[in-house]
């Protein structure tokens, strides 16, 4: 179990360090790279995500097939873990972006496919009697290591004005040694797992190799045959994809709200990451407990009814400065990380034995399907606000674009409610090609 947990861990680098907090803010500072460099990357990670939802449930079905998810997500790790290294040759320069922009939706392309590996893993390292906590644990630690490296490199690196081995922000090199810090980390923690959790050799010698064009003939039919078997598993798809996507955008536009409406400095907006990492991981290490006890489908309810209200209270309340913001901003930090375990937790008791890879796939497709939806709630919300108040400077209504998120959360609150998870199914065979 901690060997697998680990890895949780060492993916705090990527989505932390690389994706929220420091490479993507540096790759879009316009005096580096240019005015347009954010819209640009909007539409890179775009088509990153396109390649995923086609790329992911063919990969997880291959993985299922021939036994060999640990061999896969050792192979997509390594790539993320040379692509952040690369991220090091990104000088601040607008003739370096496009070098930042295609290393970057790479390095979410490879790392999404390791996740698929990474949860089908979960029914192997966990029992049914406590799924719930070994999932929490692993989310937790990931929370934990994002604390950690944050910690590391802002007070090693980017805040002084000489960090270790007498680093400067000259040509950007503060960041861009961080790039090299995260490979590091991703390689040290993604190590225990892929020594420990051994493949399946006797599913290679069951099932006969696939092409691609084959693979994709047998992915339809195993969307039919889960569509026959359990309604609700589908269900559960489309819904998790929504709600999903709204606890996405809390993190995107966290940063932002925080920065435009209640007044944080840039400094504060990265201390405001860390303390809600370290809030989200005990949280989501607590919930665990309560998943196992409970079930997963409760946590998801009551965790996303409280983020909703949390969500109205920030518009609100938008003029009480900045403490209302850690406040409230910290209470939905609680139950973001418990939504995102029992989720995964909840999709692993009802998938057949077998086919986790597969259905684990089709999860990480239907989240990418809808990764509009947080981005363009977010700005309708804003563009609303500002025609109702007759505002013209964004930072006046930006508030407003908090109620896109929470009307996001909600239409997934109440996707999820009807859906009937059945746990611990029977196995089933793999379609047959």
């Amino acid at each position: 179990m901690l060997a697998w947990s680990l890895w949780d861990c060492g993916s705090a680098a990527f989505n932390a360090v690389i994706t929220t907090f420091v490479f993507t803010v540096y790759l879009t500072t316009e005096e580096f790279f240019g005015p347009r460099a954010d819209q640009q990357l909007g539409w890179v990670l775009a088509a990153a995500g396109f390649a995923i939802a086609v790329l992911a449930p063919v990969a997880g079905l291959r993985a299922d097939r021939s036994g060999r998810r640990t061999y896969w997500l050792a192979v997509n790790t390594a790539a993320v873990v040379v692509i952040s290294a690369a991220l090091f040759f990104v000088a601040p320069d607008p003739d370096y972006l496009w070098l930042g922009l295609l290393l970057l939706a790479c390095g979410h392309v490879f790392f999404e496919l390791a996740e698929v590996n990474y949860h089908a893993m979960l029914t192997t390292v966990a029992t049914p009697r406590n799924i719930g906590r070994v999932s929490g644990f692993g989310w937790g630690l990931g929370y934990i290591g994002g604390i950690v490296l944050l910690l590391i490199v802002y007070f090693g690196l980017i805040n002084p004005d000489v960090g270790v081995f007498g680093i400067t922000g000259e040509n950007g090199m503060d960041v861009r040694v961080t790039m090299l810090i995260c490979a590091g980390w991703t390689l040290l923690f993604s190590l225990p797992v892929i020594f420990t959790v051994r493949d399946d050799v006797s599913a290679r010698q069951r099932q006969a190799r696939l092409g691609v064009l084959g693979s994709y003939k047998l992915l339809g039919t195993a969307i039919r045959d889960v569509w026959r078997r359990d309604h609700h598993l589908v269900y559960f798809l489309g819904a998790s994809a929504v709600f999903r996507d709204g606890l996405a955008g809390v993190f995107t536009f966290g940063g932002i709200i925080a920065l435009g409406t209640f007044g944080f400095t840039a400094a504060e907006v990265i201390m405001f990451g860390v303390v809600a990492n370290l809030v989200a991981g005990l949280a989501t290490v607590a919930f665990g407990a309560v998943d196992d006890r409970i079930g997963p489908k409760k946590v998801i309810v009551g965790c996303l009814s409280a983020m909703i209200a949390a969500g109205i209270a920030i518009f609100v309340l938008h003029d009480a400065g900045k403490t209302a913001f850690w406040v409230l901003g910290l209470l939905l930090c609680v139950f973001v990380g418990p939504v995102q375990s029992a989720s995964r937790t909840l999709l692993a008791r009802t998938i057949p034995r077998g086919r986790e890879g597969e259905i684990f796939g089709l999860y990480a497709t239907t989240g990418r399907a809808v990764s509009f939806l947080a981005p363009a709630a977010f700005s309708t919300a804003i563009a609303l606000g500002a025609g109702l108040t007759g505002a013209a400077d964004d930072d006046r209504v930006q508030q407003w674009g908090v109620l896109g998120i929470v009307a996001v959360l909600l239409v997934g609150l109440l996707l999820v409610i009807p859906v009937n998870a059945r746990s611990h199914p029977a196995p089933a065979p793999t379609p047959a090609s």
